[in-house]
């Protein structure tokens, strides 16, 4: 039978020394070890409140499992932003991916500086779908994961991977792009490339397109040639295995394509090399007119 207190109000709740003391200590030690991270260098006041969360947050416990998954960097005179790529993915090295640098010829230094970060470091002939099915090829993982070697790839996109590869109704997918570079209008061609992307069920190579393995097989990997391989396989993948999953971490990829040649005239170009594919112009014309 309930009772009210005389002031009509409902009774404090009961104190569950059990309950309340385990809630207590669990918020205790959670704070402590935030201060830990804080004091040790390991936590970084200008994150989001969000990502600090995560932080802190126990790893669900698909995360404990070794990731079957290969990280294929593709490479060609990349000695400026090579160890910066390979530093960003270390994590998902800890948690037993691979990472495969693929080299296309560089003169520059770049395959002896991705050494200390990469599982693999291999040569193959010059063109990024050579090179990135010569990286597939390296491996024997069950999800593959194309990187390119100027984007640096945020600590939420290496902690979306546990709970990526064990989810059974992922085939393949991509990630969102920011723009990184001088020019003011790379937010806007980013914001544009997400939600094209988003809509059409196609993907760039910029945006770091991943795969199963056996779909990847299944549709031949990206094509041999010069320009388009990331339209290419995306189209073969969305007839094959339906959209893809888009994740919402942004991997953070070079904008100077953009600065160099000025953002209007390459965003014009972009659109017209497009056009151009999809009306039958051969990759090899294309690529003549992107050089």
């Amino acid at each position: 039978m309930k009772t009210n207190s005389p002031t009509g109000l409902r009774s404090p709740r009961r104190y569950n020394k059990s309950s309340d003391l385990g809630r207590e200590d669990a918020a205790a030690a959670q704070l402590a070890d935030w201060i830990d991270r804080l004091l040790h260098g390991r936590c970084n006041l200008l994150l989001p409140c969000a990502e600090l969360t995560e932080m802190t947050r126990p790893l669900p416990a698909h995360a404990a499992a070794a990731l079957s998954l290969a990280v294929v960097v593709p490479a060609l005179n990349e000695a400026a932003h090579i160890q910066t790529t390979l530093h960003a993915l270390a994590p998902l090295r800890e948690r037993g991916a691979q990472v495969v640098v693929v080299d296309g010829g560089s003169s520059d230094g770049t395959p002896a500086l991705a050494v200390s970060g990469a599982d693999q470091v291999i040569p193959a002939a010059r063109g990024r779908a050579r090179q990135m099915n010569a990286g597939a090829a390296a491996t024997q993982s069950q999800w593959l994961w194309f990187v390119h070697a100027d984007t640096v790839v945020p600590p939420q996109a290496v902690a979306a991977w546990p709970a990526l590869a064990a989810d059974a109704q992922i085939e393949w997918g991509h990630f969102q792009v920011q723009l990184l570079g001088r020019s003011r209008w790379l937010p806007m061609v980013a914001a544009c490339m997400n939600a094209r992307s988003r809509a059409s069920g196609i993907a760039t190579g910029d945006q770091g397109i991943f795969v199963r393995r056996t779909w990847f097989d299944r549709v031949g990997g990206f094509p041999d040639q010069p320009l388009m391989e990331d339209i290419e396989i995306s189209a073969r993948l969305r007839r094959s295995a339906g959209r893809p999953t888009v994740q919402s971490a942004r991997l953070q990829t070079s904008g100077r394509r953009w600065d160099e040649r000025g953002a209007w005239a390459t965003i014009a170009l972009m659109w017209r090399l497009r056009l151009l594919y999809s009306l039958g112009v051969s990759p090899e014309q294309l690529a003549r007119a992107y050089r």
